[in-house]
């Protein structure tokens, strides 16, 4: 039942996701005004809110103009439903899984808007700070000082990537990996960084191989690290006991 209410939590917040992630790089309120067609701007009703049922009963576009819907809008909410319904899973539906919940809610904002903008929000990544900070507040005085080492230790990293690489990394990926590393801790980091680099730079040598880009055209990073963070997340634990395994 837990898991049930945890997707059903998850999808409604994804349809809220699906505002910031439109809204915040644009500079609009995530609050006002309410819910709108983006192409005649009729207000949607509360009906037309339900998160992926409107979506199908609707045919996946606006019920007053017709325009066509995204369908990465459903594909968020489920998107979300299930991360959630997995943190449940792996931390118990309690305090430490609420705080994983609203993480994970971050990341996908985080994900999707900067393969939208290649733009990481100082807005989010603040969000993510203060979550951090209150998760290792509720688990203990240990937990804040390695989050703070590893936040140190992945932000002065990054800054130095960001300074030799001469722009090639942004800003934004310094601020995100300072503040995954408060999430993550030591060594979860550096295992995060090495996974979403290494899955990175593989999607990178596939796209630049089916010319879909150049070696000059830039990738956004962010997501890769998120998918290195995510990949902790939930197996962290067995990988770093299979690399154990591995060299004794």
């Amino acid at each position: 039942m837990e898991y049930i209410i945890a997707f059903i939590f998850g999808i409604t917040i994804g349809s809220f996701l699906n505002v910031c992630i439109y809204r915040i790089p644009n500079g609009q309120s995530i609050i006002h005004p309410p819910s709108h067609c983006n192409s005649c701007n009729y207000q949607l009703k509360a009906w037309d809110l339900v998160p992926v049922f409107s979506y199908l009963v609707l045919g996946g576009k606006c019920r007053n103009c017709g325009v066509r819907i995204s369908v990465r809008y459903p594909l968020i909410e489920l998107l979300t439903g299930v991360m959630f319904g997995l943190i449940v899973y792996n931390f118990g539906f309690n305090l430490t899984g609420l705080f994983y919940c609203l993480f994970a809610a971050s990341l996908i904002v985080v994900t999707f808007i900067d393969l939208d903008h290649f733009l990481i929000p100082n807005s989010v990544v603040l969000a993510m700070l203060v979550l951090g900070l209150g998760f290792h507040i509720f688990a203990g005085p240990f937990s804040i000082l390695n989050g703070f080492l590893s936040f140190l230790g992945a932000g002065f990293f990054f800054l130095l990537l960001y300074i030799l690489s001469r722009g090639g990394l942004g800003g934004g990926d310094v601020k995100l990996a300072a503040v995954l590393g408060l999430w993550l801790g030591w060594p979860d980091t550096a295992l995060a960084i090495f996974l979403g680099s290494l899955v990175g730079s593989i999607i990178g040598i596939i796209l630049i191989g089916l010319k879909i880009k150049n070696r000059k055209e830039a990738i956004p990073y962010g997501p890769y690290l998120v998918l290195g963070t995510l990949i902790v997340l939930f197996v962290g634990e067995e990988i770093w006991q299979w690399y154990l395994n591995l060299i004794f």
